[in-house]
This record gives structure tokens, sequence and C-alpha cells, in this order.
């Protein structure tokens, strides 16, 4: 009973170690997730409006041709898979790769562009063909990592090396909620007007051509960064909601335990009077 008692203190006391690492690190989430929301609370209305415009600039180029405009059979596709560097965030890395693992049909024919260490590794393991690699911006990603991001899958396309590129994040919904959401970036595609009117006509000066070398490259670098953005929040918010949970069930652990300490407690006292009353009447 004695040994009982003296393992349920070293599970307590290995468990409070534990708790005490969770709720630093559920305190260090909240406060990354406040500096996430912020920046995607300001971020958020620019590349929404950014891309939405060039949508509607781009949904009027009937009969324009442009590499990136130009619609083929898909034989290969590419994939911008955003995920994490570090794990301890829920199911917020595993979601997204399942998503992204759902939608490709045949491995030998899918490309991996990989954003963050733990995307890398899981396709990396399972022999995937990565062909770019963007570590260490999940939390704070810059315009510059989506520009680097964007040329290189622009340039996959352009050399017909894929016929498909897709983006797969994390939208930011709420700190407890984050949905994994697959857009399709390459070829552009026209947006769908609700209203069958008429269309803007828009005259493109010096040439169509050299306005969309401009535009949509733009388009597909902003709505990256959108992309990053979001993902970044929605990590810092399941890594919060993730830590607190942890918190909770180490509480509860040791409360067990403490209970069941105090049992035993109780039963070895129990047990000494016993024999101590026993001694006494068989010295009667």
């Amino acid at each position: 009973m004695a040994q009982s008692m003296k393992d349920i203190k070293r599970r307590i006391r290995s468990i409070s170690s534990t708790k005490q690492i969770t709720k630093a690190m559920e305190l260090v989430a909240s406060a990354k997730l406040r500096k996430a929301r912020q920046k995607l609370e300001m971020t958020r209305p620019y590349y929404q409006t950014l891309v939405r415009s060039i949508r509607e600039i781009l949904s009027s180029t009937t009969g324009i041709r442009h590499p990136l405009l130009e619609k083929r059979e898909v034989k290969n596709k590419a994939f911008i898979v955003i995920t994490g560097d570090r794990g301890l965030a829920g199911g917020y890395n595993s979601n997204v790769i399942k998503l992204a693992e759902s939608q490709i049909d045949d491995k030998e024919r899918a490309v991996i562009l990989a954003v963050g260490l733990k995307g890398r590794d899981y396709f990396k393991r399972r022999d995937y063909n990565i062909v770019g690699e963007f570590l260490n911006i999940s939390e704070e990603p810059q315009f510059i990592d989506a520009s680097s991001i964007g040329s290189l899958a622009i340039e996959l396309y352009k050399d017909g090396k894929v016929d498909e590129v897709n983006l797969v994040y994390t939208r930011f919904k709420s700190a407890m909620s984050q949905e994994p959401t697959i857009l399709k970036l390459l070829p552009v595609e026209n947006i769908e007007e609700e209203d069958k009117g008429p269309r803007t006509l828009i005259e493109y000066e010096p040439s169509p051509e050299v306005v969309l070398d401009y535009l949509i490259p733009k388009y597909i670098h902003s709505a990256i960064y959108g992309a990053l953005i979001e993902s970044s929040a929605s990590e810092q918010g399941a890594r919060r909601t993730a830590m607190e949970s942890a918190t909770d069930n180490a509480e509860e652990m040791i409360e067990d335990l403490a209970l069941k300490y105090n049992r035993a407690r109780q039963a070895s006292i129990t047990q000494e009077i016993s024999e101590i009353v026993g001694g006494a009447e068989a010295l009667k």
C-alpha cells in the first residue's frame, strides 16, 4: 500500500509539471492569437477586395488569350499546402493535410509546394514529389513569402509541368473554429456573376497581355498571402484550444489521483489501527 501511495504521488508530480507546461503554452498561444487576429482583421479586407476586384476585371477577358487563362487537359496537379512548423495544435495540421490528400487522384501526377515543416515532413515520408519548401514562415508570414510561393507556382504552370494549381489552407472562423479550405488558383477562372446583365467594357493599355501579365501574378500572390494570414491565425487558435484542453485534462487527472491517494492513505491508516488493536487484544 505504501508503494502504491508513492507511485500515486510520483504521478501527481509528473502531471503537475506537464500542466505547468501546457498552461504556459496556452498563455503564449493566446498572446500570439491576439496578434495574429489583429493582423488578419487589418489585412483581410485588403486582400479580399484586391482579389475580388482583379477577378472582376478578369471576368471581362473573354476572347483574350493568355498563358495563365488557358485551360488544358488536367494531367498533373500542383498543391500549395499550408501547415504549421510546429505541432501541439490539435487537428490543425492533420486536417489540412487530409483535405489535400483527398484531392490527389494520382500520387505520381501530383507535386507539392510545402509551406510549413509539418506538411513537408508528412509528404516527404510518403515519397510525394515536393518541388518547393517554405519553412519557418507559418507564424509570421510576409507578402514576400507569398510572392516566392506564387512565382514558383506560376513558373510550373507556364512551363507546362502542371495543368492546375490548388491552394490548400485553413480559414479562420473563430478561436474555436477553423475550416480547411481549397482554392483553385490556376488556370484563373472567371467569377460567377449572379446578375446576367451586360459586362463592363474594359480597354487595356498598352495591351491586354501586358496588363494581365501584371494583374494575374498580383492576384495569385494576394490570394496566397491571404491564405497564409488565415492559416497563421488558425494555427494559434487551434494551439490555444488544444493547450487549454490539455490543461483541463491534467487538472482532472490530478483531482482523480488525489482522491485515490487519500483513499489509499485512509486504508493504510485503518490497517495500522487494526494491527494495533489486534496486537493489544493478543496481549490481554
